[in-house]
């Protein structure tokens, strides 16, 4: 997550506040504290993405906190549908950091009763949204990305959503999102951009479940 870092600055009797651009949160202590060691920095305040506000004193505590829970997430996404059996397949993989490490899941299942691709994409994105929530990801931006524009801006809000069964899956994931207090940043992306996703989802309608959590390179 990235972190405003707002300060009271004193010089010969007058004050002016300041206010930093958006920086990664392990840049804001070392910061903070460099601007203290002038001795004309009389106040800091840090705001975090969604608008959060802490005193230095507050944000130490949270920044240990933080060490500890997944930040810096990405969301890749997929359905894939079969016409003939109304079945699907959707997968997820989800990038993030935690404790200064880099880890990535890729996880898919197979899916009965599904009426098109667009509602396989629906539920592909649900299933991701349900990830975040056992990965422990709360109170944060999160970068979604698929290769479904229907999906996505409907999520947006560019775009009306009109069919009574997609208005059901819309309706599931915003409010899995506003119970974990996440801020969704959807970014669409082309099908070359989303092999990983689609390949999990294919698997799955095939019946291959994939299942795998782990540590990967920076």
């Amino acid at each position: 997550m990235q972190m405003k870092i707002c300060f009271l600055y004193h010089f010969k009797g007058i004050q002016m506040m300041f206010e930093s651009q958006l920086v990664d949160r392990d840049l804001v202590l070392k910061t903070a504290d460099d601007l203290l060691r002038t001795g004309r920095t009389k106040e800091v305040m840090i705001i975090d993405e969604l608008g959060q506000e802490w005193t230095l004193k507050e944000f130490k505590k949270l920044n240990e906190k933080l060490n500890e829970e997944p930040e810096k997430v990405t969301v890749l996404f997929d359905g894939s549908y079969d016409v003939d059996s109304n079945r699907a397949g959707v997968g997820t993989a989800i990038y993030y950091s935690k404790g200064g490490k880099r880890y990535r899941l890729r996880e898919n299942v197979p899916l009965d009763a599904i009426q098109s691709n667009n509602e396989a994409e629906y539920a592909a994105l649900s299933f991701a949204v349900g990830k975040l929530e056992e990965l422990g990801v709360i109170s944060q931006p999160v970068t979604i990305s698929g290769d479904s524009l229907t999906v996505l801006n409907q999520l947006s809000g560019e775009w009306p959503c009109y069919e009574e069964n997609h208005a059901r899956w819309l309706v599931r994931i915003e409010e899995k999102l506003d119970k974990l207090r996440i801020k969704p940043l959807y970014k669409p992306v082309d099908r070359r951009h989303n092999k990983e996703a689609d390949q999990l989802a294919r698997q799955a309608l095939e019946g291959v479940e994939i299942q795998s959590h782990a540590e990967i390179g920076t």
